[in-house]
């Protein structure tokens, strides 16, 4: 005889305009947390530091008293209040992924609830990580070859507004990237797929990571080698990952019962 377990959620249910007043209350305090994000950094180290942190791996492959340039009439006051906004969002990250979790938690169980709030903080080390990993050591790397490739008859000063597009959609892609291992624990989580599946696939993605690694990065070897190596490396990572922190369906199913 099988005995069902009662739904922990039963009973829980709020009315429409109940779940509207929650969304306002988390947008409220998500943008309230970013407000304090862009005034934290407007005051230390302020659009203008931020920008000359973001320059310095292509200036230090550029002559000493060479400068990016401003092409467009606003650039000079838009690109800095740009660059404000997505560092304040990018350090207010945790906390905005905290009023999602925090929305939707109602609506989960407990075993959810546990395994949402890691998820949250490793997805946030891992964005965090791989925009450090192209600050420090794919730009030096990659503006030394694309310097190296210039003719001597080409002086390169760039844009200040397609340098920040090109190091943001750098900063985006390789933070995204660096999610693999979430992304793997989540698919056996949810029994998507099994560890022996992941196992088995290793060989196409690491050809898959290539080709992404080749549309998304500029079209250096550089680059390219320097995002599909390491999520080559992650996707090893998830699967030792989801062997030491994921149990099996049956396991699990005995424990909860």
């Amino acid at each position: 005889m099988t005995v069902e377990k009662e739904d922990e959620l039963a009973g829980t249910e709020q009315p429409f305009v109940s779940h509207l007043i929650e969304l306002r209350d988390r947008l409220l305090k998500a943008v309230y947390g970013l407000a304090v994000a862009v005034a934290a950094l407007a005051i230390w180290p302020g659009a203008s530091g931020l920008i000359d942190f973001l320059a310095q791996p292509i200036r230090a492959h550029m002559p000493v008293d060479a400068k990016l340039i401003a092409v467009g009439v606003f650039s000079p006051f838009f690109i800095p209040l740009k660059v404000l906004l997505m560092a304040a969002m990018l350090l207010a990250l945790p906390w905005l992924l905290y009023q999602a979790w925090a929305f939707v938690a109602p609506g989960l169980y407990s075993h959810e609830k546990r395994f949402a709030l890691p998820l949250i903080f490793f997805g946030s080390l891992l964005a965090y990580a791989g925009i450090a990993f192209v600050q420090l050591f794919v730009l030096d790397r990659m503006f030394a070859f694309i310097q190296a490739m210039t003719p001597a008859s080409v002086a390169a000063t760039p844009d200040i507004a397609s340098y920040v597009e090109a190091i943001l959609g750098l900063y985006i892609a390789f933070s995204l990237a660096f999610q693999v291992p979430i992304v793997v624990v989540l698919l056996v989580k949810v029994g998507m797929v099994t560890v022996e599946q992941l196992v088995t696939f290793r060989s196409y993605f690491i050809v898959v990571a290539f080709v992404v690694s080749a549309l998304i990065t500029p079209p250096d070897v550089v680059s390219m080698l320097a995002l599909a190596i390491p999520m080559c490396l992650l996707y090893e990572i998830g699967i030792m990952a989801t062997k030491l922190f994921i149990k099996p369906k049956r396991v699990e199913a005995e424990t909860e019962a």
